[in-house]
Formats: structure tokens, sequence, C-alpha cells
């Protein structure tokens, strides 16, 4: 037979369908494996640049496992673990210690945060896949633990460059390297390869992806042996925009969403702190801004949680970093400094902004800067060892806020604009004094034709004009789509409408309506329609999820699986490598079924993909449209 090269794809899509579906997530750059099952044990070896990763005898962790040998098991080598186990604790290998708490935030402790938390996915949090194999067949897929069983040997990790400091608190997107290498042999060795801790924390990541709990509940295996990964992300930013102010999300659920994150290879969280509803961040310099803005006592953020937030965000490569939004968007500063808030609460709202209860700076009065150089003193040498942004905000400044300045009493653009511009040139000089890059959204620089430095990152919401605009104009953009990426949206009104608005305003949809289901997050492309040099300058984008109609119990569903979506649209890219085109939902459905499972392994409350009848046809053909 001669192949022609439609045969030939056809061949290769058959021999597709006839392998086990592996869902690494996001898509890897590069990917091959074979069928072969390797167990795992917590005795696995595992070094660290040459040294072995030992348990430090100060450490007061303990494994969720029973310190007594396992019953009729032989090792990797075919021998007992006697030895492992008595062993004193400063020569004891460290093969699994469950929330290893790193003492410091340097590569090897780091690392070592990291192997504790990549094998306790793999032991204590990992799931038994009989929902993503077809019914009655799990047996077909997970090996015979009674038969000729194989081990992984040793997990080598190859850290080829030097952490700087800077790399603890990366100085801007993209200046530290995320790639790495995976290889895993037949024999049960593997090798991991990253120039950073960052790049060895997302290797990691993707080796626990490789593993399923055995149905037996007491094995843990791989049936893709042997495997080699080549991997680095297509864009350096990507992340969650998350809103605590309008809806307060305790420390917990942040730190939940940060777990969710580095299982996603997302690497950046944005935390909207403040805004008109609400002031939950305590600032130790001025109490009363959270004192009286906070709805509650209990819903601030201390200086100690800040500190904690950042410091867990570090630790799984997740770098957070926090919006004051100003000079809109502030009016819970009233509460505390009525002098120097304009519109506070004003109505109808709809002329003083977009939603209540509205409030912005003074654009004219010298206590405005006071009062900004007495909080950046207190916020910002606080976030700087952990961030290398701060953003200030900027978006939905309504003109008519300052017809009822008595400094200004006029809404005229032309009268504005140069009061906004030195507004905006003196908190961004400030945020670079302390070593931090100003973000902004986008209306400063194309709704108020404000000059800002080309340091400046912008945050686009409005869609693929602003983006192209901003590009074209030399400024670097994290893109945040409503159309496609804003996580909130579709889910009706949070307003609620007297009878007279009824019939006008029935159902009650939301102004960005539809649901961005997640085939609708994964169409979107943040390149689309740009030159190669535009597209140079789009660093990433942010998921946004704002919390009018959120709260702690329902977050996790909100964002998940969706972010994870457009963590691969922006770790992987929409083109697949192999075949040169889109990748399509039919390959994303099953291995993004698949991670769905495991972030419910690992706590996070992900909804679901599909029902049970699509996840168990692992070519996803049984839920696939029928083109007629």
């Amino acid at each position: 037979m001669v192949f022609t090269p439609s045969l030939r794809l056809l061949a290769v899509s058959l021999v597709a369908l006839l392998e086990p579906v592996s869902a690494i997530w996001p898509a890897p750059q590069s990917f091959t494996k074979g069928n072969s099952s390797l167990y795992l044990h917590q005795n696995i070896n595992i070094t660290y640049n040459g040294e072995p990763v030992r348990l430090s005898t100060s450490s007061s962790s303990s494994s969720s496992f029973s310190p007594s040998p396992p019953n009729n098991v032989c090792g990797p080598d075919g021998s007992g673990y006697e030895g492992l186990f008595t062993k004193t604790p400063a020569q004891q290998q460290l093969v699994y210690t469950a929330d290893y708490p790193a003492s410091s935030l340097n590569s090897k402790e780091i690392v070592q945060d990291g192997v504790s938390r990549a094998l306790g996915s793999i032991f204590s949090k990992n799931f038994v896949p009989w929902m993503l194999q077809p019914r009655g067949k799990l047996s077909e897929f997970e090996p015979d633990v009674y038969k000729g069983q194989k081990w992984i040997k040793s997990l080598e990790i190859v850290q080829t460059t030097k952490d700087a400091n800077t790399t603890f608190k990366p100085a801007l997107a993209g200046e530290v390297s995320e790639a790495y290498s995976l290889t895993l042999s037949a024999e049960g060795d593997v090798k991991l390869t990253a120039d950073s801790y960052i790049g060895v924390l997302h290797g990691l990541e993707t080796f626990t992806q490789l593993f399923y709990q055995h149905s037996t509940g007491t094995s843990w295996y791989t049936p893709y042996a042997p495997v080699e990964i080549k991997d680095k992300p297509k864009y350096p930013h990507r992340g969650i925009l998350l809103d605590v102010a309008r809806t307060f999300m305790p420390v917990k659920n942040i730190l939940r969403t940060i777990d969710g994150m580095a299982t996603s290879k997302l690497n950046r969280l944005h935390v909207h702190v403040t805004d008109s509803q609400s002031w939950p961040l305590q600032i130790i310099s001025m109490p009363e801004l959270a004192e009286k803005g906070a709805y509650h006592p209990s819903q601030t953020y201390s200086p100690a949680d800040i500190d904690a937030i950042q410091k867990y965000g570090a630790l799984r490569g997740v770098q957070v970093y926090f919006e004051i939004d100003m000079p809109g968007h502030i009016g819970s500063v009233s509460l505390s400094h009525p002098d120097i808030i304009v519109a506070y609460d004003q109505w109808p709202y709809q002329w003083y902004c977009a939603e209540p209860p509205c409030g912005a700076f003074k654009l004219n009065d010298t206590k405005v800067d006071d009062f900004l150089g007495k909080l950046w003193d207190d916020v910002l040498p606080r976030v700087t060892p952990y961030s290398a942004y701060f953003h200030t905000g900027g978006d939905e400044l309504n003109r008519n806020d300052s017809m009822l300045d008595e400094g200004i009493k006029s809404n005229d653009t032309e009268v504005l604009r140069p009061l906004l511009q030195k507004f905006v040139d003196k908190q961004h000089e400030r945020i670079r004094k302390q070593g931090l890059t100003p973000l902004t959204w986008e209306e400063i620089p194309i709704d108020w034709n404000v000059n800002i430095g080309k340091d400046v990152v912008v945050q686009t919401w409005l869609g693929s004009d602003s983006v192209k605009n901003l590009t074209s104009r030399g400024h670097k953009v994290i893109d945040s789509n409503y159309n496609f990426w804003y996580l909130d949206c579709g889910r009706g009104q949070w307003l609620n409408f007297d009878n007279a608005g009824y019939a006008a305003f029935s159902p009650f949809l939301d102004w960005c309506n539809p649901y961005k289901s997640w085939r609708h997050v994964y169409s979107h492309d943040p390149a689309a329609n740009l030159t190669e040099e535009e597209a140079k300058l789009v660093l990433g984008g942010e998921v946004a999820v704002w919390a009018e109609s959120i709260d702690p119990i329902t977050l996790d569903t909100i964002i998940w699986p969706r972010a994870s979506v457009a963590g691969e649209v922006l770790w992987s890219g929409r083109i697949d490598p192999a075949t040169g085109q889109n990748r399509t939902q039919l390959d994303a459905a099953p291995r993004l079924s698949e991670l769905r499972e495991r972030l419910v392994a690992r706590g996070v409350q992900s909804s679901s993909v599909y029902m049970t009848w699509c996840t168990q046809d692992p070519t996803g053909k049984s839920c696939e449209y029928p083109l007629v």
C-alpha cells in the first residue's frame, strides 16, 4: 500500500485513538510516551544537583504514612525496607515527608518543599481513574499488582543555573526561565532538568500528572513509560485577577486558589484588594482605613496575612501582586477620610460610576497626595520582597465626579486630563522608587490619553481592539478580554429591579453575558490579528474573577477548571506544534476532565467538564457534535 499524506494522517490518528489518554495539562511543547507500567513508592531515591534530598533533624513534619515497613512488598531494588526505617533522621533518605515546610526562600528549600508536595499529590491526593476509562474496563488500563512489578528507582533533579537573589522576586515577566525537561526511562530512572527552581516546580507538577492510584488502594503507577517531555511557556504572564474587595475571600480560599494555579502552571495572582465597596487591607500607619472601611473586623487582611499569601505563592512559583484601584473605585476611603473623596454614595449612581457606591479621589487637592504618600510608605516596602509589580488601577473614572469637587467643578476632559496626568506620574514614580513596575488599566492611556512610561504594563479588558491599539504604540500588555476571560459573567444581574423596570430588564442578564464556558475560554487568542512585533508586546493574560455575586462558597466552581483552560492557551499556545493546527476541544476535553479530577483530589472544588458518559470515552468521540 502506498501511504498518501491523507492515509498517513489517518494512520497516526488511529494510533493516537488506541493509545491511553495521558492528561498532561497544560499540553507540553514536546511529549512522547510509551505504554509500559511502572510503580512508585515513597522510598524513591531523590537527588538535587547530585546531593540527596534529606529530612532535616529539626523538621517537625510527619508523614501521612505509617513509619513501619509495608508488608510483603519489595523495593525497587528487590530488597525490603527495614534499612530505610532504622537509619537516623539525618541519614535517612527523604522520600516522602508530608507538608514539608521550607525554612527559607532558597533554591534547595523550595525544591524540597516542591518534592514533598509532588509526592503528597501522588500518594495522598490522587484518584482511581475509573471515570476516564470505558465502563468496566479499568482493569485493562491499570497494571496487575500481582504480576511482575517494576519500580521507579530514582528521581534526579538537575538545575543548570544558580538562582539569583532576584529569582525569588522576579523583576519582570520572562526574566526567569520556566523551561524544563523530564525523562522517564523504561528501567525506572527519572531525570528532571531545569534552568531555575520555578522550572523544577513545573517539572515536578508534570511528574505528578503521570501517576494514578491503583484500585487496590495501596499502589501508585504510571502506564506511560518511557516518557520524554521538553516544555516551556509561550507567554511569561499567566494569571488570575481575584477581587477580594466586593466580597471578602478568606486567606484559606486564596491559598487554595494558589494551589490550583500551581497545578495548572499559572504564575501570577493579581489581588484586587480594595474598592468603593470595602477596604479590607490593614494599613499599620492608618488603621482607620480597615477599621471603618472593612465590612466587619473579621474581614480584613493583616500584614501577616499578606506576607503569608505572598510566601505561599513564591514556594509554588506563583507571584502574588496587589492592586489598589485609583483615582476611581476608591469610595471606601470616604468612610475614614471623607475630605479627600468626591461622589461617594451618590444617587442615581449611573451619573458618577459604573456601580454603587461610587467615590473618587479629588484630583486637585494636596491632602490626597499626602494621604497617598503615607499609604505607599506603609504598603510598598511590605510587598516588594515577593513581587515585581504593583497595580494602580485607573479604570472607569467618571468625569462627572469632578463636578462635585469644589476644587474643580468641571467634567471637561481638557480640564481633567492634566490633573490626571500629574496624579498618575506621581503614583508611578513612587512605585518605581520601591523597585516595582507599575501596572494600569487601559482607560488611562486610551480614554484619557495620559502618557505613561514604557516600563508600565497596561491591562486591557475591552477587547482585541485595545490590545492592537496599545501594542501598536509600543506598550506592553496583559490581556483580560471580557468577551472571553471574565469568569464572573453570564450568571445574571446582581442588581434588583422594581415592578416598573421588570419588563425592560427581564430576564435580568448581566452586562457581559453570556457565560464564558471553558470551550469559549479555550477559543481566545491574545495575539490574534497582531503583527509579529506587536505580538511580542503581549506578556500574557489574566482571567478575571469579579466578586459582585461570588463568595467563598462558590469561588472554586467559578474559577476552575476554566482558569486552567486559559492557562493552557497561555502556556502551550493555540497551535499544536505536532499538527500545525489549532488545538481542538476534542483533544482538550479528555485531558481537562482528568485535570479536573486531580484538582478535586487536591481539595479544589472544580466544576465538572461534562458527564461521566463522556469521560468514559477517552477518545471523546461519544460526545462530539455530529456534522451533517
